[in-house]
């Protein structure tokens, strides 16, 4: 694939927690070279508060981002993907509307921070987790030699980052 500036799209089940944050680490990692996006299946419409305290905690600015859904993306006019990645299992296994560009995909599952139970505590670590898991995801991505892979060499190399940091069963 040829160098210059990519346009990434981050899907999930409700755009409020793990498909936002992946887009705010693009955005902050790979801001020569990426530009991210982010939407849900299925929009919750407000970002998780959860999700808010992270982000401002790290120094992103939550009110940059919003929670829409996938489909205002995938009208013709709509910004031309070259990656689409889905950051949850279950929108993994949804039909997704096309996107112009026929972008490259991949799965990039991680835990839903906002399914996490427990203390609150327990649930803010659940939410502070899925953020490093993606952070080393992105990293490893913004890393690749995109210049001198070829569409089958990088669509590998975008599976294996799907099964970076899962349990030894679950990468298998």
């Amino acid at each position: 694939m040829a160098g210059g500036t990519y346009n990434i799209l981050f899907l999930c089940q409700g755009n409020s927690a793990r498909s936002t944050m992946a887009e705010a680490i693009l955005n902050r990692e790979g801001a020569d070279h990426f530009h991210g996006f982010s939407a849900g299946a299925h929009p919750r419409g407000h970002l998780h508060l959860y999700t808010i305290d992270l982000l401002k905690s790290l120094g992103h600015d939550p009110s940059v981002f919003s929670s829409k859904p996938m489909e205002v993306y995938s009208e013709q006019d709509a910004i031309k993907f070259d990656f689409v990645f889905t950051v949850c299992d279950q929108t993994a296994k949804e039909s997704c509307p096309i996107f112009p560009g026929s972008p490259m995909t991949a799965h990039w599952g991680v835990p839903d921070p906002a399914g996490a139970t427990g203390t609150e505590a327990e649930i803010r670590l659940a939410f502070a987790d899925a953020y490093r898991m993606l952070r080393n995801r992105i990293s490893i991505f913004t890393s690749l030699p995109f210049a001198s892979l070829d569409r089958m060499s990088l669509q590998r190399k975008l599976d294996d980052i799907g099964k970076t940091g899962l349990p030894e069963s679950e990468s298998a």
